[in-house]
């Protein structure tokens, strides 16, 4: 068991956010500034695709600068587009390809080839793209026509803001009014940047709907911490005896918070200090004291605003007392890998109590946890999950893969050795 962990840290730029503003910043008017931009491989990937058709992207560290051609002003791309591990990048930039004029090849790597784009394929279909799984498997990679786009009204069976927001930078470019309307409201980052950059977007309820704008205009960027990266010193900050971290400016939107809600349910010492607004997104920076936690049980509405963080609250139940439930979570099955299977047999492996179920997973908490090989599957969450775990087990787990963090956390080992010293 490690010792306590003390002292502050800020996490990298929040991933979404990041994509988010290559892909805005590439369509608007002028010249976008983004600070605090992520530098993680998908990220990367995601600047690495609009470069090849023609937008100038200005990398200098934290801070990016994109020099935008408008909403008409991408140019065909001489090769095929790769988006590496990124679904965010291959999901997102579909929607803006369906309407170019020219056509295009998006493809990423072995595990994107797994990953189901169907989700994405039939909305855009419905709004008139040429748009087809060239394997004819449901996968990337894809091909795409552009053409004209029709407005349409989209009931996603899934909330996916990878869904909503393909189809709403669809609706950009469509004749006219494109509404998406999902079971529970995802992450809403793609409304809220879409917001600023002059497009005209409206939320009620469970549905957004966009009305296709003139013109986007460049904007100035600060990206708050990306609280799934904070996610981990949460829980390590709770579950190691003796410990007391300031996450210093972390983005806490509505729709991205449910980690807190829940660790908060389970009892945990966390403190919101100096709220603020970060370029129309909501932060604060978080203080997290070590202390018990008790069961919960997680499912509905909340789901999609953990959904990444699932992981993590599954090592964190392992140390609660009573039995945690999580439902509603197939989607994590189609994530970097089956989240739930890998999660399940890893802290089976490491002596922890866990059923793996259809959506989800029960955990019955207090067992002590010891070393084992784990195959991370090349998936960054998994690989930070149970690096936590291991904080309070009885010896090192062996995490094979473990280098897959630099796809959202490049810096992770060494913020947390820091923390530890």
């Amino acid at each position: 068991m490690t010792r306590p962990l003390k002292g502050e840290i800020t996490v990298p730029g929040d991933k979404s956010i990041s994509h988010r503003s290559i892909m805005l910043g590439a369509l608007a008017r002028g010249t976008t500034r983004v600070k605090n931009f992520l530098q993680g491989a998908d990220c990367l990937s995601t600047i690495g695709c609009f470069r090849a058709m023609g937008i100038p992207v200005e990398n200098r560290g934290t801070e990016v600068l994109i020099h935008g051609n408008g909403l008409r002003g991408l140019k065909a791309p001489k090769r095929i587009l790769d988006c590496g591990n990124s679904g965010t990048t291959v999901r997102l930039i579909s929607g803006i390809l369906s309407a170019q004029a020219f056509s295009t090849e998006l493809t990423g790597d072995s595990s994107i080839q797994k990953r189901p784009m169907a989700r994405i394929i039939a909305p855009l279909s419905q709004m008139g793209a040429d748009i087809i799984s060239i394997r004819g498997n449901g996968c990337a990679p894809l091909r795409i026509h552009g053409q004209e786009l029709h407005g349409t009204h989209y009931n996603s069976p899934v909330a996916s803001a990878q869904v909503k927001s393909a189809v709403l930078l669809a609706g950009l470019y469509a004749d006219g009014v494109t509404q998406v309307t999902e079971p529970f409201v995802s992450r809403n980052h793609t409304e809220l940047m879409l917001q600023a950059f002059g497009a005209h977007i409206t939320t009620e309820n469970k549905a957004a709907s966009i009305t296709p704008p003139e013109e986007l205009y460049a904007q100035e960027i600060l990206v708050p911490g990306d609280i799934s990266s904070a996610a981990y010193f949460l829980a390590a900050g709770i579950l190691v005896p003796g410990s007391e971290l300031l996450l210093k400016n972390v983005g806490i939107n509505p729709t991205r918070d449910g980690i807190l809600r829940v660790f908060q349910n389970m009892g945990a010492d966390i403190t919101l200090l100096n709220p603020r607004v970060c370029s129309g997104e909501p932060a604060a920076d978080i203080l997290v004291k070590s202390g018990a936690l008790h069961s919960t049980v997680i499912e509905g509405g909340i789901i999609p605003t953990l959904i990444d963080e699932l992981p993590i609250i599954a090592v964190a139940a392992c140390f609660a007392e009573g039995t945690t439930v999580i439902r509603d979570a197939a989607e994590l099955k189609v994530k970097e890998s089956n989240r739930i299977a890998v999660m399940a047999e890893g802290l089976s492996a490491m002596g922890a109590d866990v059923e793996e179920t259809e959506d989800g997973m029960v955990i019955r908490g207090g067992l002590p946890l010891h070393s084992a090989v784990i195959d991370s599957r090349q998936d960054h969450r998994i690989a930070m999950s149970f690096t936590v775990a291991g904080l309070m087990s009885d010896g090192i787990p062996d995490i094979k893969g473990q280098d897959c963090v630099s796809i959202s956390y490049p810096a992770f080992y060494e913020d947390l050795e820091k923390l530890s010293n």
